[in-house]
């Protein structure tokens, strides 16, 4: 961990070039700071107070980037909030073009979660012509699950993530704990480059049925919406059967994603009706750390994560839970009969 002195309340920001900085009500009473390119920030963040925690997001802000923010805003004596659409992290025929955009809201909603510095440049101030350099995590973490999925991703990922470190100079970085394997590529880097940053992980942000805020959610359909959290629960039915090993975990979380019912009573009888599917992309038990897989064969360590992709229609799902961090809220579905169609849901 970085040990920094905090002079919170001793510095004064640095006011750049007219038209090149927004100023509004910040959530600690100060000016809010919007810098476009790497010479405002860095000029505008050498006077404002340290420690400096790292927000870094595409936009389209939720309740879980708030959660980063205010994380940040508990810790550090400036938050900086970068918002930036990153092309390299898409693939082609990905949702570069369509990602939502809004900086006015996301501004707004940031600052009044205590943030007080924005990063928001364009393509070409951080891709200039002529650049040739990506940054590349390689090992387990490099080939398989979202790195198999979306190849190049965690290479658009990686080398933002380090720009960011070195433009902004944080002493601590915040990353949610849904993009669980960006997680661990972001903290493989920084263990591996040695930039002066602490990562911060925090947990993941859900709306009231369990689906995990993600800024995709928005292009879920009415129908869609109501199934997303489904989910959720397929992974909390399979931390359950964990102590039966990692097999039976993915067997679980498939067979309720896929059929929508526990995996016994699918293979007790296979012409049971099926309810409508999500098209699994991945389903696994891994070591959060390396993305390793968890031996079948072997005792499911408390540690590990059984993480999932899946979409429903056009939109993909991601998310993850930790096989020991079981809650007495983590209610698992009733089982339903599947000649019955959907069974009537716990509460979670």
């Amino acid at each position: 961990m970085i040990v920094a002195r905090d002079t919170s309340g001793k510095g004064v920001a640095r006011q750049a070039r007219e038209g090149s900085e927004a100023h509004a009500s910040g959530g600690r009473g100060g000016a809010v700071t919007i810098a476009r390119t790497i010479a405002e920030a860095r000029a505008a963040l050498a006077d404002l107070p340290r420690p400096v925690g790292l927000v870094p997001t595409m936009g389209a802000l939720h309740e879980g980037h708030l959660a980063l923010v205010a994380a940040a805003a508990r810790e550090c004596a400036t938050v900086a909030v970068s918002i930036f659409v990153n092309p390299t992290q898409f693939a082609p025929g990905e949702d570069l073009a369509r990602y939502p955009r809004d900086e006015a809201r996301d501004v707004a909603l940031a600052s009044g979660a205590g943030a007080t510095f924005f990063f928001a440049p364009a393509v070409a101030e951080m891709y200039r012509e002529g650049a040739a350099t990506t940054v590349h995590v390689d090992g387990p973490l490099a080939g398989r699950y979202e790195a198999a999925q979306r190849p190049g991703h965690f290479d658009g990922v990686a080398t933002i993530v380090t720009k960011l470190l070195t433009i902004v100079a944080p002493e601590r970085a915040y990353f949610g704990r849904k993009d669980a394997q960006q997680l661990a590529v972001v903290r493989r880097l920084v263990a591996d480059l040695d930039p002066p940053v602490e990562i911060v992980a925090v947990e993941t942000v859900r709306e009231a049925d369990g689906l995990a805020m993600s800024s995709r959610n928005v292009y879920l359909t009415a129908a869609e919406r109501a199934k997303a959290p489904e989910l959720h629960r397929a992974l909390l039915a399979g931390r359950a059967v964990a102590g039966q090993g990692a097999r039976a975990v993915v067997n679980e979380v498939i067979a309720r994603l896929v059929i929508g019912f526990p995996s016994r009573l699918a293979a007790a009888d296979a012409d049971a009706p099926r309810r409508p599917a999500f098209s699994v992309d991945y389903v696994a038990v891994v070591d959060p750390a390396s993305f390793a897989p968890v031996d079948e064969a072997g005792a499911v360590p408390p540690e590990s994560l059984i993480v999932a992709a899946a979409r429903l229609g056009a939109t993909r799902l991601l998310d993850n839970v930790a096989v020991g961090a079981a809650t007495p809220d983590d209610t698992i579905p009733d089982e339903p009969d599947p000649h019955r169609g959907p069974a009537s849901r716990a509460k979670e």
